[in-house]
């Protein structure tokens, strides 16, 4: 008698895992990028509104990396893991049906992998102040990472964009992601029955692209804006903030959170050399 082929998870599983995978793609990865947009884009509004919401955020205090993994990294993970074995099953044909659905689906695929290749450097380039002091010295340290300060938010992260390079990629992977989600959203609705007739997927098709020029428009822009940070006067406002909230006991003494003597010095050598130039060049 011969045995029976044996099922996989995916298979047994399919409607769940599919829909799970779906959902997490809108909640809370989707919400939580468009906030984290949000937050970037008010450093239009200057660097202190900036430093606010970050304030806000690290009020969490030792509870924020375990919402960071509960609510942001696991979610990721899984959509991720999820998405790649999902694109396994099946092979992108544009070369031989290069109709405009088709062309969807491979993009949504290519910009997925593109996407989480994105955020993993990401956090790599940026974060790292709970990581711990050896992970921080002996590899974020030497290999360029970990450069975002929670309390000197946007003159550091003007520091860390500072290279054509690094804003090239934030530009190509902030694409990605925005993409990743509007596409998403509309095979989502198909998924979920949402939008069924050809009609109805049209219309979507299109509220979803106006969302996604939206979004994106936003994502660059809090880009542009943090390369257009005058360092060195972030770096006093962040200063007189952190003071103050010092004082008032808002929250504790965070060396590890702030600039070292080194990287202050690093900030405002550049600001000095920058001003110094253009007082040169605007010389008769």
């Amino acid at each position: 008698m011969a045995a029976e082929p044996r099922v996989s998870l995916l298979t047994r599983h399919e409607f769940l895992i599919r829909r799970l995978h779906s959902l997490s793609g809108l909640v809370p990865v989707g919400a939580y990028m468009v906030v984290h947009l949000l937050t970037n884009a008010s450093v239009l509004a200057g660097p202190e509104v900036f430093q606010k919401n970050v304030y806000t955020i690290h009020s969490l205090g030792p509870l924020l990396p375990l919402v960071e993994w509960v609510f942001i990294f696991i979610p990721i993970l899984f959509h991720a893991i999820v998405g790649v074995v999902i694109a396994a099953g099946g092979l992108p044909n544009t070369a031989n049906y290069p109709y405009s659905g088709n062309v969807r689906y491979s993009l949504q695929r290519i910009t997925g992998i593109v996407a989480f290749v994105f955020i993993a450097w990401h956090v790599f380039h940026m974060h790292g102040w709970f990581h711990g002091k050896w992970w921080l010295e002996h590899l974020a340290a030497p290999l360029g990472g970990a450069q975002f300060r929670p309390y000197n938010a946007a003159s550091s992260a003007a520091l860390a964009l500072q290279s054509g390079l690094a804003v090239t990629l934030y530009a190509i992977g902030v694409t990605a992601c925005v993409y990743h989600l509007a596409n998403g959203i509309w095979t989502m609705g198909i998924t979920w029955g949402i939008w069924t007739s050809p009609q109805a997927q049209r219309r979507a098709g299109w509220l979803c692209g106006v969302a996604g020029i939206a979004i994106l428009a936003l994502g660059l822009s809090a880009l542009v804006g943090m390369t257009r940070v005058d360092r060195r006067q972030a770096l006093e406002k962040e200063d007189q903030m952190y003071e103050g909230r010092i004082q008032l006991l808002d929250v504790p003494e965070s060396p590890q959170k702030r600039y070292s003597p080194a990287e202050r010095q690093k900030v405002t050598a550049g600001e000095s050399q920058k001003s110094t130039t253009g007082a040169t060049e605007n010389m008769p």
